[in-house]
């Protein structure tokens, strides 16, 4: 059955060779301002990882990566779910200072994924992780980097409208800033992305804070591994999204686990197993440096500037049959 929502009355304001400029002119524009905003330098990434390494992410830990064997080696990898922990090796591989850091590519496939407006199989994001020092950790740091962000991408929607006149998407410049205890603590009727909801359509632009511990419901605002973000100190930027009339989560992003938190968070999370792989036991003995980093999803940028309707609008993908003829139906253009 299909899941797609059709706005009514919708139509692409660009053309399909007006998008695919568009989308051009977005990825060099933001990536020069995230660049210079969080003091960031580009380096390649892998599209894949050594299954037994510990380096790729399970992120709420129920998805199931894609993996194959390398015939000449016999070594099983499994393609990046996303590089929050190859991040901060490379960190220390590639020598980066405190106060500097690297972003890149990320292109993942997450065969779990719901499909929908905003989810695909296919996940492209720009990958950042910055040293910091064991002072730095602390929520004003992270504010800091949230704000600079938004203004990224505002200051990008700025130069696009620009140039497409007929575009008309308006974004709030300013984050506002709430824990999910608070949020829940505002709505205690509503489910977490009912939350989310209400409050994005009342502040347009939140940075939503401390997700992946238990509130004091016992449940967690949501799932978030414990093996890289510090549930204290880490978050989703969301934009309300007047398209599709819904709060759209751009980025997530925090304080990376120092030794102590990696420790009490994989007991929290029942995952003391995978201390004994390589990347937890080098973070465990404090041979790893401190940082921050995060993830901000290409399509759903591009989307959120372009007023598309449909992720597969800005990307090329799979979708079922449900999906396609919806989309034919409603004059949606699919990649």
């Amino acid at each position: 059955m299909s899941r797609i929502q059709v706005p009514e009355a919708y139509r692409s304001y660009l053309s399909l060779y007006e998008t695919q400029e568009a989308i051009s002119i977005i990825k060099k524009t933001f990536e020069d301002f995230l660049s210079k905003a969080l003091n960031l330098k580009r380096v390649s990434a892998p599209l894949f990882v050594e299954g037994a390494s510990g380096l790729n992410d399970d992120l709420s830990g129920v998805e199931r990566p894609v993996s194959f064997d390398i015939k000449d080696t016999g070594t099983s990898v499994e393609v990046v779910q996303s590089l929050a922990k190859w991040k901060r090796m490379a960190l220390k591989q590639y020598g980066f200072p405190v106060g500097e850091g690297l972003y890149t590519d990320m292109n993942a496939i997450r065969r779990d994924e719901t499909l929908d407006n905003l989810h695909s199989v296919y996940v492209d994001q720009w990958d950042w992780e910055k040293v910091i020092t064991k002072e730095m950790r602390t929520m004003a740091t992270l504010k800091d980097a949230m704000q600079r962000i938004v203004t990224a991408i505002v200051a990008t929607q700025d130069l696009l409208r620009w140039k497409y006149a007929s575009l008309p998407t308006s974004l709030e410049r300013e984050v506002t800033f709430i824990t999910t205890q608070e949020l829940a603590d505002l709505y205690p009727e509503l489910t977490p992305k009912e939350r989310e909801h209400a409050f994005l359509k009342a502040h347009r632009t939140a940075g939503i804070l401390q997700i992946g511990g238990k509130l004091r419901s016992g449940e967690p605002h949501d799932g978030r591994a414990p093996d890289y973000d510090d549930w204290s100190m880490n978050g989703d930027i969301l934009f309300w999204d007047d398209v599709l009339g819904c709060a759209m989560e751009i980025s997530s992003m925090g304080i990376r686990v120092s030794p102590e938190s990696l420790d009490r968070q994989l007991t929290l999370a029942g995952c003391d197993e995978r201390r004994e792989l390589p990347f937890h036991k080098s973070l465990l003995n404090g041979e790893l440096p401190y940082t921050m980093g995060g993830g901000i999803g290409q399509s759903r940028v591009c989307m959120l500037l372009l007023g598309k309707a449909h992720i597969g609008e800005v990307q090329s993908s799979f979708w079922d049959d449900d999906t396609l003829n919806a989309c034919r139906a409603a004059g949606i253009v699919l990649l």
